[in-house]
């Protein structure tokens, strides 16, 4: 084995070795409560920064805010996140989309196909009730479909920064764990770039 196929060899390892690790972080982050290391600080200070900056208010407190972030990532759903901050479900929901806390099966108790929603993409700051007649859907469907579009627009604008940070504050995930694995793979992709490979048939 030459030197440069030994390289390669080593950083792969290496590599494998950081998913197995990355994959026993993924465990953690359905367990909020119970690991007990909540960045509560960090994290009251990034809800703030992201509502500043799309200047958004919400009915519900800085403390209900921060639980209704812990609870979503333990996964608890709108009816009872509302349960336990004692505010309707229409407050939980609205406030899950100002901090860009979208789930895959949003809005809840919605139907509508993939063909109406890229038509709402399209036309997301038209008149509800006006959309309400084209599409067959009530003012509110339409309201809460585009309270969706718009909340994953907003975190797209900002590469997603903020659930990231949510995420970072909510497990034992540190970044260094990131960046090795970032530096791993910016010296695999050096390797490989000066590596010849030969292939016998």
């Amino acid at each position: 084995m030459d030197e440069k196929t030994e390289e390669l060899r080593d950083i792969f390892l290496d590599v494998s070795e950081e998913e197995a690790v990355t994959e026993s972080q993924e465990e953690l982050r359905g367990s909020v409560a119970d690991s007990g290391k909540v960045d509560r600080e960090r994290l009251t200070g990034a809800i703030e920064e992201l509502e500043e900056k799309f200047d958004i208010e919400t009915d519900c407190s800085t403390e209900q805010r921060q639980t209704l972030v812990e609870r979503f990532y333990e996964g608890a759903d709108d009816e009872t996140l509302a349960a336990e901050l004692s505010v309707p479900t229409a407050t939980v929901f609205e406030t899950r989309m100002s901090l860009h806390l979208v789930r895959d099966d949003d809005p809840p108790a919605v139907t509508a196909s993939e063909e109406t929603w890229e038509l709402l993409r399209e036309r997301a700051d038209a008149d509800p009730e006006t959309l309400a007649a084209e599409f067959d859907l009530t003012a509110t469907e339409i309201e809460r479909i585009l309270a969706v579009v718009q909340a994953n627009a907003r975190s797209r604008r900002v590469s997603h920064r903020f659930r990231t940070t949510f995420e970072e504050c909510l497990t034992d995930i540190e970044l260094s764990t990131q960046l090795a694995a970032d530096a791993q793979r910016d010296g695999l992709d050096e390797a490989t770039e000066d590596a010849e490979v030969d292939v016998e048939f």
